[in-house]
């Protein structure tokens, strides 16, 4: 990888020559984007530039095809003179990564351009790292260490995917992936917590959570798991019941058969909830 130059934070102390290695780049995905190098954002401003930004670092380290690039920025209706246009834009984006000028990492490499960066330095690798860990974690029935990463996992958000960024069609579909990855890592986040024990204490957590998701079944059906664990039966059954009606009178359906399923073990005392 090819780092951009770092000036020493304290030219009256610092040495004449250090042989110390310069910061990675490193970006962030989940929430505004960031690129960071030197202790400095380098993300520039620019619309258009963000949006490049964003398509390149979705593939860190991987060649960009000019056809993805132009479909992203223009969709259906590019300029006449699209290339040329393109080729200013990465011109433009290059200076502001390397406003040094001693080559940079954005990379001309037919047929596109690519951003030498590791992977390992973007926050997507590290959520979907985290995430890996915590589903063999629960695979394996270390629900404490699996909601440890998890929670870790979710940590690493700050708000919307790209949440500064004016999508094109490519980069709104990888929001949705992400987004779809973010909820997922949630549900199983509550799920290890459940299993470790700790269901009074997610009570707060998932009566917010439900709330904020009135159509979420899968966040109903664990506040309603969790109440009745913590001995909570009659308050399981009104939420279930309040679901169950929200369901019918806005979206005419039933709820799903797992929550039917928990509904039939809370009607029997001898049917302990799971």
């Amino acid at each position: 990888m090819h780092a951009m130059t770092i000036e020493p934070g304290d030219t009256a102390t610092a040495p004449v020559a250090s042989n110390r290695a310069p910061d990675p780049v490193r970006a962030r995905l989940l929430g505004p984007l960031e690129l960071h190098a030197g202790g400095a954002d380098r993300a520039p401003t620019t619309p258009k530039l963000l949006q490049l930004l964003a398509m390149l670092l979705i593939r860190p380290g991987k060649t960009v095809h000019v056809d993805s690039l132009v479909h992203e920025l223009w969709n259906d209706a590019p300029p006449r003179s699209v290339r040329r246009t393109l080729h200013t834009y990465v011109h433009h984006l290059r200076r502001h990564l390397d406003p040094g000028g001693d080559g940079g990492i954005l990379v001309t490499g037919p047929p596109g351009f690519r951003l030498d960066v590791d992977p390992a330095m973007v926050d997507v690798s590290e959520f979907q790292r985290l995430h890996r860990l915590g589903r063999d974690l629960l695979d394996e029935d270390d629900n404490a260490a699996a909601a440890h990463a998890f929670r870790t996992a979710l940590d690493l958000w700050s708000g919307p995917p790209l949440a500064n960024i004016h999508c094109g069609p490519t980069l709104a579909a990888y929001t949705v992936y992400l987004l779809e990855h973010r909820r997922n890592a949630r549900d199983l986040w509550i799920e290890a917590e459940i299993r470790s024990g700790r269901h009074r204490e997610m009570l707060g957590v998932l009566r917010s959570l439900a709330t904020a998701n009135p159509f979420d079944e899968t966040l109903h059906g664990q506040l309603i798991r969790a109440l009745g664990l913590s001995g909570r039966r009659s308050d399981a059954l009104a939420a279930y019941h309040w679901l169950r009606t929200r369901l019918e009178d806005e979206l005419g359906v039933e709820p799903c058969a797992e929550l039917r399923e928990l509904h039939r073990e809370l009607l029997s005392e001898g049917n302990p909830i799971r």
